[in-house]
């Protein structure tokens, strides 16, 4: 495998080679409440995480005309979208604690940006990289604009064809880039996963970093995205999937994203080197069972 260009996140390098970089989604999760905001940063640190990561829109930017005024049931009561979407978003003094609580855990932290006046806002908050959301990939002027900060770039690349893929990249460059394979259903079925597009990736920028997000029910296929070489996985986290919410139910609680991390760790340690060598606890078995022993084994040199 060629070897992959490294990007500099914080203090942490990503990229081939590296010890992966996990992200917990928070996205929305938090249904406006500081208070669970920061629960689900606390079980991000528990957990072993190295970011999380919210979700930043100006509604009247985001939100479509003709759906502001159609009503719906929130935890709230009934009310517009429109309401809903501002109910939901986190206000300056909000993301000045978000920003305070996370440097006190030592956890990165980013957003989403949706448009050009959230890239603006997050900007206050010195992040160390940005994300561009799937549903953005097509949006070239707000990549452009995330560009323009001079940060590391994200991209997420569900819903998304090839050619709109290579699209974007265009516009974005591929220096101090990211790209994670990712397919846009809430929970997404196995069968729709497709995370062999991770080698595809690899093969069409091989000097980006490759990652996967992740939206199933279950680890196992972010298991074997790790295996197959992603530097970075993003999943959503929560405190209950039972909570109010579009995204819960493709979450992860928190004992979840514990299990997951150590099983991305223990991965990364079985991964060797591939060269084929007779490890010290193979010679007494190898003494034991083999009846034809053809070579002298070094044992310290194959230490």
């Amino acid at each position: 495998m060629r070897k992959l260009r490294k990007v500099r996140i914080n203090k942490r390098d990503v990229g081939y080679g590296e010890p992966v970089y996990v992200i917990a989604e928070i996205g929305i999760n938090h249904n406006g409440s500081l208070d669970i905001a920061k629960k689900m940063i606390d079980g991000a640190v528990f957990a072993g995480c190295n970011a999380v990561k919210f979700q930043k829109r100006t509604p009247e930017l985001c939100v479509p005309k003709d759906q502001w005024h159609i009503e719906r049931d929130t935890p709230w009561g009934r009310m517009t979208y429109i309401d809903y979407r501002h109910r939901m978003e986190f206000s300056l003094n909000d993301y000045a604690e978000i920003d305070r609580y996370c440097k006190a855990k030592e956890i990165d932290w980013f957003a989403s940006c949706w448009d050009e006046e959230a890239v603006e806002f997050i900007e206050q908050f010195n992040p160390p990289m940005h994300k561009l959301p799937s549903a953005s990939l097509t949006d070239h002027n707000l990549i452009q604009v995330m560009r323009n900060t001079g940060r590391p770039l994200m991209i997420s690349t569900g819903m998304s064809t090839m050619r709109e893929i290579e699209d974007a990249i265009n516009v974005a460059g591929t220096i101090d880039l990211l790209i994670a394979h990712s397919t846009s259903a809430y929970p997404c079925s196995v069968t729709e996963l497709n995370i062999r597009m991770i080698h595809t990736l690899m093969e069409f920028y091989p000097t980006v970093p490759i990652g996967y997000s992740g939206h199933e029910v279950g680890l196992a296929p972010t298991l074997g995205a790790v295996a197959m070489g992603a530097s970075f996985v993003e999943r959503h986290i929560t405190l209950d999937r039972a909570l109010w919410g579009t995204d819960q139910a493709a979450s992860v609680e928190i004992l979840g994203m514990h299990q997951l991390i150590r099983n991305i760790r223990d991965i990364e340690r079985s991964m060797g080197d591939g060269k084929k060598r007779v490890y010290p606890s193979e010679v007494p078995v190898m003494q034991k069972l083999r009846r034809v022993v053809t070579t002298q084994y070094d044992v310290t040199a194959q230490a």
